[in-house]
C-alpha cells in the first residue's frame, strides 16, 4: 500500500480513533472527459462502529477530495445483498442505472487471471 500511495495514484482516508475506518481511491486518466476518474476500491468500517455515520463521512470525505483532484468521475462496486452500502451509495447520488433513473442496469464483471 506504501508504494501505491507514494506513486500517487492511490489515497487513504482514515477514519475514527482506532482508526476505525477508511476509503481507498484509486485515480486514472479519463477516457471520457480532460478530468480524472476515480474507483472507490475499498470503504471499511470496522462493524462495532457501523450505523454512526463514520461510511457517510469517510463517502463525503472521499467525494470532495476527488473533486478537489480533479476528477469529475467516481465508480465502485457493491454485491446486490449489500442493501446497507447500496442505500448510503445511492443517498450521495450513486446509481447503478445509466442515463438515471430509468436506464439499463450497470454491472460490474471480474476475472481472476
Amino acid at each position: 500500500m506504501q508504494e501505491l500511495i507514494s506513486e500517487g495514484a492511490t489515497t487513504v482516508l482514515l477514519g475514527g480513533t482506532g482508526p476505525d475506518g477508511l476509503a481507498v481511491l484509486r485515480f486514472r486518466p479519463s477516457i471520457w472527459t480532460a478530468g480524472l476518474e476515480c474507483y472507490l476500491a475499498e470503504l471499511y468500517v470496522v462493524p462495532a462502529h457501523r450505523g454512526r455515520g463514520l461510511g457517510r463521512a469517510l463517502l463525503e470525505t472521499a467525494i470532495e477530495l476527488t473533486r478537489e483532484r480533479g476528477a469529475d468521475y467516481m465508480d465502485l462496486n457493491t454485491r446486490e445483498d449489500d442493501v446497507i452500502a447500496r442505500a448510503l451509495y445511492e443517498s450521495l447520488g450513486f446509481s447503478n442505472r445509466e442515463g438515471k433513473p430509468a436506464g439499463p442496469v450497470n454491472y460490474y464483471y471480474e476475472r481472476t487471471l
